[in-house]
């Protein structure tokens, strides 16, 4: 559609000019503004094939625009670029019709891939009634940041408000799963119903089926009365099944059934029940990994990972740790703490260290330094000093057994790092880091074989009798015959 015609509105003459001339050099004919009310004259006026409008413009918002266009031309593909980076600003720019959401800056080919795609392909309607309407207020907000990481969550999240897709989210600890499971909830159509969330590994691995599906009386020892699990209390809802990675082959083998199904029965029930629910799953682990492993059925995680998101870890979006910092500070203030400040040395210090417990860590400290800091004014010195402290209080042997290589690797260097003025760390490194994962590495692997040393020794791939040593020398628990 290389004569069609393009309305741009935005206050910027720069990125006016700029979104004109490479329109212009893919053959499309390109009329420009700078307000909100001339946008509104071309497009009542039936002028225009495709609209890319500004959110902020002097006289009006493009958002509170957006209903009108798509009621007076509900086929006009409208495309909205937003400097207001938030997951508020995605949705609603969804809901209310826009064909694509674009945050600023952006790149500008990939602008026109979205022009030619939108002018070449079937109109998108979506139903502005459909979702939650988002909060206004950004300080409100569960999920924040505006990295190019961050806007492709946004985007995918403001895509998906409106559908009951199977949603996997994977990511390291602390990044923040749980809250964009939220957020397509809280977004979505399911809004009215219950948000309920069930960790895998917190309960014992004999009791899942009856947290998932509820029991019967009677069903097994315990089970004094009938009680309903988890599938029924979401029921119009969303159920969030986080640490997926956990959950025992023989309950992975009745999720994909009702995933397969659409039902399920109680334990020890026998009539079917229908699952009403969106599902929506988390890990910290590497599901393919452990698909080839034998750890986790290929089916299931083709059923779960219908749309993937990754949350990227805190040290892949430095650039957002600012304002994470000024949400923990004005949450502590509204809390009853002290106002504090941080200056650019101590955000510099933040942005430079890799964060291995990532955006809850981060909330930790501020928290902690917002609490015990006497003065006003956080500076560098005082960053480094607590950082140096918290690694000193954490004994190695208490550390997560899910920790990533590279996490423990970071974690030491940082330590070190902040405790050595000259920068450079000390010897024996590469002995301290294979201490600090040989140990969880192992208590993982007889875990995942639930004691079967013989398949964790393969699983390492190491001899038995090894295995047998490292298990006395470094003092694992082996639990046998755990299920």
């Amino acid at each position: 559609m290389a004569e069609a015609t393009i309305l741009v509105a935005d206050d910027d003459r720069a990125v006016r000019t700029v979104v004109a001339q490479a329109l212009g050099r893919a053959g499309y004919n390109v009329r420009t503004t700078s307000n909100a009310a001339t946008l509104w004259t071309w497009v009542s006026e039936g002028e225009g094939d495709l609209v890319i409008t500004d959110v902020v413009m002097p006289d009006g918002d493009g958002l509170d625009l957006l209903p009108r266009i798509k009621k007076t031309r509900p086929d006009l593909p409208v495309v909205v670029m937003s400097a207001r980076n938030t997951i508020a600003t995605a949705v609603k720019a969804t809901q209310n019709g826009a064909y694509d959401y674009l945050p600023k800056p952006f790149d500008i080919n990939e602008l026109k891939a979205i022009v030619d795609m939108a002018l070449s392909s079937p109109r998108r309607r979506r139903d502005a009634s459909a979702g939650a309407p988002p909060p206004d207020d950004d300080t409100a907000l569960p999920i924040i940041g505006r990295s190019t990481a961050m806007q492709e969550i946004y985007r995918l999240v403001a895509r998906l408000t409106d559908t009951d897709l199977t949603v996997l989210i994977s990511g390291e600890s602390g990044t923040g799963k749980e809250l964009v499971a939220r957020a397509l909830h809280d977004y979505g159509t399911r809004k009215k119903g219950p948000f309920v969330a069930l960790n895998m590994a917190a309960v014992p691995r004999d009791l899942i089926e009856a947290e998932l599906f509820g029991h019967e009386k009677g069903a097994f020892t315990g089970a004094v009365q009938r009680e309903i699990g988890r599938f029924a209390q979401a029921k119009a809802g969303t159920l969030f099944l986080d640490e997926i990675g956990d959950m025992p082959l023989d309950a992975q083998t009745r999720l994909l059934r009702v995933l397969q199904e659409g039902e399920f029965t109680t334990v020890g029930g026998r009539t079917p029940i229908r699952a009403d629910v969106r599902i929506v799953a988390a890990t910290n682990r590497n599901l393919r990994h452990m698909v080839r492993q034998g750890l986790f059925r290929e089916d299931l995680f083709y059923r779960l990972n219908v749309v993937p998101i990754r949350m990227p870890p805190l040290r892949e979006r430095a650039e957002d740790i600012p304002a994470l910092v000024r949400h923990f500070l004005a949450r502590a203030e509204r809390d009853g703490l002290a106002p504090k400040v941080l200056d650019q040395g101590a955000l510099e210090q933040l942005k430079a260290y890799p964060w291995p417990g990532n955006v809850r860590e981060l909330e930790n400290l501020i928290l902690r330094l917002t609490a015990l800091h006497a003065e006003e004014t956080i500076t560098a010195e005082v960053i480094r000093a607590d950082l140096a402290m918290a690694a000193a209080t954490v004994p190695e042997e208490g550390r997560a057994g899910q920790d990533s290589l590279g996490a423990a690797v970071e974690r030491h260097l940082a330590r070190y790092f902040a405790a050595h003025e000259d920068g450079l760390p000390p010897e024996g490194l590469h002995e301290r880091i294979v201490s600090e994962v040989e140990r969880p590495l192992i208590a993982m692997c007889l875990s995942a074989t639930h004691g079967n040393q013989i398949r964790a020794a393969k699983l390492l791939g190491l001899n038995r009798n090894t295995l047998r040593k490292k298990i006395r020398e470094l003092n694992v628990s082996v639990q046998r015959g755990v299920r």
